[in-house]
């Protein structure tokens, strides 16, 4: 990136010009074009974790699918902040996953 001698906007290219953006200063030489970055080649890996549910804590609620009398609990804020949050459970045994408004 260069900026102007003048005013220290940034110089833009105009029909292979260097031009100001602020003050429309045209520069006197041609200015030098340089990628700095390398390109990299990006990859996405999805990590999927059956355990991570050990973080949550565990309370005694029984299960609408299996009748398990243990899931994991986490609250999120789903509707207006003057409202109260969602309570989500998930099953310890089947996984199941149900939620209670408050």
């Amino acid at each position: 990136m260069e900026f102007c001698e003048k005013c220290g906007g940034i110089i833009e290219i105009v029909n292979d010009r260097a031009v100001c953006a602020a003050c429309g200063h045209k520069g006197k030489k041609k200015p030098k074009i340089e990628a700095s970055e390398k390109i990299m080649k990006k990859e996405t890996v999805a990590v999927i974790n059956e355990e991570a549910d050990n973080t949550y804590p565990v309370i005694d609620m029984v299960c609408p699918e299996c009748k398990n009398k243990k899931a994991y609990f986490w609250t999120t804020q789903t509707r207006s902040s003057d409202e109260s949050e969602t309570k989500f459970y998930k099953c310890t045994k089947c996984k199941h996953t149900w939620r209670k408004y408050r």
